[in-house]
């Protein structure tokens, strides 16, 4: 009560002195609103005018605050590129309605809405977006007598604060007010529905009017018996406000906890980061339900249908993956990634002319008007680098190289470049042109010292030009980087058995297969190497490895045929044989291989029908 006393007496230049010190708080909350910077010398004016019309020495304070206020929204707008923030329709529901009515009445709602908050902060939520506060559609909505109701007990304050002369009610006024203007949609309109954030401010001067109110009924009151209720009401609504207090705070302890006490307020975007911050914590089964919930309440979230796609793709459901991409897609199409991800799926698919189309799409999309432009730019790059990647291994060198460099163009500056370089290195390779494939593969190293496929690729470009001793120390090198990748030894193995050091290569050929068991082309390529160092009962265990992991796969069938008819296990090679000749009926190789199979048959009685 002592301050608040002190502050009623304060002279002029105390308080010129907090109009000059209000130039960082203004500056505090231009760098907090994300959406907006509004010139505080209007609000200024407006205040000062009503409450200190003949002071002149406020008006040279308004003035610098105008001033001041100018220079910070010509920078604002100059960090923005001249162009105002761009919010999607589910942030600010009310400024994307065509109906002015529809806006008037929600946003006259609002600020009714933020003061009910501090007086009554029973429902909070991280956030307010979407449907979480629906749209006032008409005049005889009862949620309208709650803004009449704000606004006439607003007037009477005002009026209160001209009549009197205290300055502490002007000034805390002034504080709940003036810092809350930027997120009245009165200028620009922002990209949130309620923001708990900008209360933090406005909350000083609403304490510091509770304060003066609860002590002008102290004074007022002459009966022992009532000040003493009054004494009691104000702590009994200290401690209930510390109660909130802490409450609250446990929903703060941690994400998890966070989200779930949104739900009630706001459940599609609740569920949404929920399923997040599960999916973060391996819980892939609760992480998928919680973005079904999400969707549930709002079908139209490409940023969540995305996340689902995403999820179903890491847990080997592609078919269902690819529905919700293209759900994504078509709720959002300037969505880069979804167009990725629907692409690597196709791809997996084997339906690469599809694939192609797809990252083509992507590729097209225009860089205006976007969410994340960042995020944007990297997965149009990464669809450019998968699309090279692509007609690369089609055989198609120049215009995966066309492609590569299309990329580097749209390449965003936070984009890791090492694994796009090391494939114009390839293709380069493939082209025989080996001068530009080893300046790319340095440039990949470059890029990033540690990359393992560059230190390969690199290793076999120094075989196949003869320098033999620094493509073996960039093989082990790789190997080095990472023991537990099979890739690295099997390359390396590839190496050895190119120079006749054949147990060496088949050691590795074996350290390889065990590494990665699960990788076909790793398994199947150590079989093979086995298999030319002659060591034909490893080989057969990673040919048949290798058929267990692609089944339907003609060549693994038929090497696996091969191996068994090369290890006297006639019967099982001509099961396999056959299998592949099923898959694939006009395969020279295997059928040639039968014949004879069937040949060695026949002598030992073992067939005594011809085919």
């Amino acid at each position: 009560m002592q301050r608040l006393q002190e502050l009623e007496k304060s002279p002029i230049n105390q308080k010129t002195t907090l109009a000059l010190a209000s130039h960082d708080i203004f500056l505090l909350l231009l760098l907090a609103f994300q959406s907006i910077a509004v010139p505080p010398s209007f609000s200024s004016v407006v205040v000062f005018s009503l409450f200190q019309r003949r002071n002149v020495h406020l008006l040279l304070s308004v003035l610098l605050l105008a001033a001041w206020g100018a220079v910070l929204l010509v920078c604002r707008l100059y960090w923005m590129g001249n162009k105002p923030p761009n919010f999607s329709n589910s942030d600010n529901p009310a400024g994307d309605s065509p109906s002015l009515l529809t806006r008037a009445l929600t946003f006259l709602y609002l600020p009714a809405v933020n003061m009910w908050l501090l007086l009554c902060p029973d429902t909070l939520s991280f956030d307010w977006s979407m449907d979480a506060l629906p749209l006032i559609r008409g005049i005889v909505e009862w949620r309208n007598l709650h803004t009449v109701a704000f606004y006439v007990g607003l007037l009477l304050l005002t009026w209160f604060g001209l009549c009197t002369r205290r300055n502490v009610v002007a000034f805390s006024l002034g504080l709940l007010a003036i810092p809350f203007l930027p997120a009245t949609n009165l200028f620009f309109y922002v990209g949130f529905v309620i923001a708990e954030r900008v209360l933090y401010i406005p909350s000083m001067g609403f304490c510091l009017l509770l304060a003066v109110g609860l002590r002008s009924l102290y004074v007022r009151l002459r009966r022992r018996s009532s000040r003493t209720v009054v004494v009691y009401c104000s702590a009994a609504m200290v401690l209930l406000f510390g109660v909130k207090t802490v409450l609250r705070n446990q929903d703060w302890q941690n994400e998890e906890m966070l989200y779930k006490s949104g739900i009630y307020v706001n459940p599609a975007k609740a569920w949404g980061n929920l399923g997040n911050v599960l999916k973060n914590q391996g819980k892939m089964a609760e992480a998928e339900q919680a973005y079904r919930n999400a969707l549930y309440y709002r079908r139209n979230m490409a940023d969540m249908l995305y996340n689902l796609g995403l999820l179903l793709q890491e847990n080997n459901k592609f078919s269902e993956a690819l529905h919700y991409y293209k759900l994504a897609i078509g709720s959002r199409p300037t969505l880069a990634s979804a167009y990725l991800n629907t692409g690597i799926v196709l791809m997996n698919q084997g339906r690469l002319d599809e694939a192609k189309r797809t990252f083509l799409t992507c590729a097209d999309i225009p860089d205006e008007n976007l969410k994340d432009p960042h995020a944007h730019k990297s997965s149009v790059t990464s669809c450019l680098y998968n699309l090279g990647k692509l007609l690369h291994e089609q055989g198609h060198q120049e215009e995966a190289l066309t492609v590569y460099k299309e990329a580097m163009r749209k390449m965003p500056r936070q984009f890791a470049p090492q694994s796009l370089y090391n494939m114009m290195g390839e293709a380069y390779m493939r082209l025989n042109k080996l001068t530009d494939a080893e300046h790319w593969y340095k440039e990949s190293l470059r890029a990033k010292p540690d990359h393992i496929p560059a230190h390969l690729t690199y290793g076999k470009l120094l075989a196949l030009t003869g320098q033999k001793t620094g493509a073996e120390r960039y093989f082990l090198k790789a190997i080095q980087l990472d023991p537990t990748k099979g890739n690295c030894y099997m390359h390396y193995g590839q190496f050895l058995l190119e120079e006749s050091r054949l147990l060496e290569a088949a050691e590795m050929a074996e350290k390889a297969a065990r590494l990665d068991s699960g990788e076909f082309d790793v398994v199947f390529s150590a079989a093979h190497m086995l298999r030319q160092a002659s060591l034909n009962d490893a080989a057969e265990k990673y040919y048949g490895q290798a058929a267990s992991i692609r089944p339907n796969y003609p060549a693994a069938l038929m090497n696996l045929g091969a191996i068994l008819h090369l290890n006297g296990k006639l019967q099982e090679a001509e099961t396999n044989y056959l299998r592949a000749l099923q898959l694939k009926p006009d395969d020279t190789i295997t059928q040639s291989n039968l014949r004879k199979l069937w040949n060695i048959m026949e002598k030992q009685g073992l067939r005594t029908m011809g085919p």
